[in-house]
This record gives structure tokens, sequence and C-alpha cells, in this order.
């Protein structure tokens, strides 16, 4: 395994975290015991979860993601060894049955201290803002439309006090943003000056079929040393190459839930061939591509690989091995250039 650092912070992460998402769903709590005892076994020390998980998100299977986790380590006597992050539930359709007051300091504390007694710990390492409370461009919407019917009030430094408490109080450790945009980025980033907690992650998508990242929050990332989280790195498993030429795995996430489509379209499933052409042609699988290029960006802290099967797993662990040549990352840029992030 390789590791880096939680930017701003002497944390040591495995440049492979473990993603949870499915467990308690896709994966029943024997599944992941599986996963997480094989993860550690193999020198992944970061474990990746949310208060949403897991996806698809619904009111009878709230947190139970994490309650999986908490027992798992509550059994092991491990929480020593893992470095553990999670994440407050934004507002949207999908979370009324958690809560509808955003990221109010009422809100962030009940979040918190849920996690932590269900997670079976006193400190959260990592404490995410799962997406902005404000409308903006997010999962699959490329530009920004603004609506003068938004009821939003800028709120970023009340959400840094309210988190320099819970830091202050030691049940979190660092803080960090997920599916944010640039603008928002550096709101937070700025406003960290006055002595507030600086925002050091943020986990946002990113793979060969969504590289929007590069547009603005690289560069973020790069010049205020921050760091990204990458989830999705492999598409909902499109970038394995196991739904082309119109295969559809019984057990696969697509199959299982058939409105997760984000990745699934016509121009993405021809990307996803070139691509798998390119990975042939070099004698490697489209899997350790895929996630070869994403831990090689100097913007990625650590690429969060999830699997449904043990063997997913081993194979998405052992691509930190994989170096990728300067050939086959200009081939990859070709694609890149004629099909440009087909899955936004």
């Amino acid at each position: 395994m390789k590791y880096t650092t939680l930017p701003n912070s002497d944390v040591k992460v495995s440049k492979i975290c473990l993603g949870t998402m499915t467990f308690g769903n896709q994966n029943s709590a024997h599944d992941a015991n599986e996963q997480m005892n094989y993860a550690l076994e193999n020198g992944v020390n970061f474990f990746d979860t949310a208060e949403l998980y897991p996806v698809p998100a619904t009111a009878s299977s709230y947190a139970d993601t994490e309650k999986i986790i908490g027992n798992w380590m509550n059994e092991k006597a491990n929480r020593k060894d893992i470095v553990l992050a999670t994440k407050i539930a934004g507002p949207g359709d999908y979370t009324k049955h958690i809560r509808t007051n955003g990221f109010s300091k009422k809100a962030l504390f009940e979040a918190v201290d849920g996690s932590l007694k269900r997670l079976k710990t006193d400190y959260i390492d990592l404490f995410q803002l799962h997406w902005p409370e404000r409308i903006t461009n997010t999962f699959g919407i490329r530009g920004f439309k603004y609506s003068n019917e938004e009821k939003w009030k800028e709120n970023f430094e009340t959400v840094l006090q309210s988190l320099k408490e819970l830091i202050d109080k030691g049940k979190i450790r660092q803080v960090g943003l997920s599916n944010e945009n640039p603008w928002g980025f550096m709101k937070f980033l700025e406003l960290s000056k006055k002595q507030l907690p600086k925002m050091i992650t943020i986990q946002n998508p990113y793979n060969l079929l969504n590289r929007l990242f590069e547009i603005g929050n690289a560069e973020v990332c790069i010049r205020e040393n921050t760091g990204l989280l990458a989830y999705s790195p492999l598409g909902f498993g499109m970038l394995s190459g196991k739904y082309l030429n119109g295969n559809m795995p019984e057990d696969s996430r697509l199959k299982l839930f058939p409105t997760l489509k984000r990745f699934s379209s016509n121009e993405s499933m021809k990307a996803t061939q070139l691509y798998m052409e390119i990975a042939l042609r070099h004698n490697l699988s489209l899997t350790q591509m895929s996630l070869a290029f994403v831990n090689s960006r100097p913007f990625v802290t650590s690429n969060i690989i999830g699997a449904s099967k043990l063997c997913q797993l081993k194979e998405n662990i052992e691509s930190i091995q994989v170096d990728l040549s300067d050939e086959i990352l200009s081939e990859i840029e070709k694609v890149h250039e004629m099909n440009p992030n087909p899955a936004p």
C-alpha cells in the first residue's frame, strides 16, 4: 500500500480508501465485515462512510452502514488502526427522513452525536458536509442555473463556528466537503483564515468518464493545500467493462438499482469501449487502468473504492501497484478529448 497524509495534518492515510455505501444493502453485515478485514489486512487504513448510507437512501435503512462499521470496530477493538471519515446528510428530497434543518448548529451537533453513537467511537477523524445547502449544479447537471426562488442564506461562517465547537469538544478532528463546487470551496477556505477550521478535503466524483473536477476544483486543491477524496472511480462499475456489449450481470449495481443511470449513457458506453481497447493493448484490465489513472493525479489524496465482492475489492486494492506509462496516459487523453466528461 502507498500512504499520504490528510492535507494540513499529520494523519497518515492509505492512498486507497474503503468506500462503504453498499454495506447494509448490496452487502450484508457479514460481507461488509469480510471486506473491512481484508482491506485492513492489506494496508487500507482509511474508511469512508456517511449517515445517509446505504445507498439508495431509505428511511428503513437509515445509518445502517455506520452501525455495521461500529459493531465491527467494537468487536475487533481496532479503532486506533482506522482513520474514519463520515458525513452529515445535506438537505434534499431524499433526506427528509433524516432532518430538514440543513447545516444548522442543531443539525451538525445532532449528526455528529448520532454518528459517534452508531460508530461506537469517541471521535471522528474527518467529518464532511455531504453536499451544499444552496442550489448549485450537482449530480448530472453540467452548468449552474440560478433560481431567484432560492431561500438559502449564506451561512458558511456559522457552519465553521459550529464545527469549531465540535473540534474543541474533541468529537471531530478534521473537516471536509463533498459534492462542492469551486465557489463554495473557496468561501470556506477564505473564512478559515479567521481562525476557523479549514476544509482540508473535498469528496467529489472523479473518473475517466467524469473529469469535471479538473476544471476548477483541482487548481484549488493544488494552490490551497487541500486534497480530493475521489469517489466513484469506476463509475458505478461501468469502468470495469462489465456492462459493455449489452451485458447486465444479475447482481450488478445497475441491474439491482436501474435508476442509478449517472454513468450509463450511450456516450459513456462509447468512451468506456475506447478505454477498454487501451487497457487491452497494454495488458491491463480496464479496472486497473481506471483506478491507476485516479491514483496518479497530483490533487488526489485518496481514491475511494467500493466493491460488492471480495474478488473485486482485491483487484481494486492491487491497483495501487499499477503505474501508467506516458504512452498510456497520452492515449487516455486522446479519448478524453474526443468524448470529454460524458457522465457529469
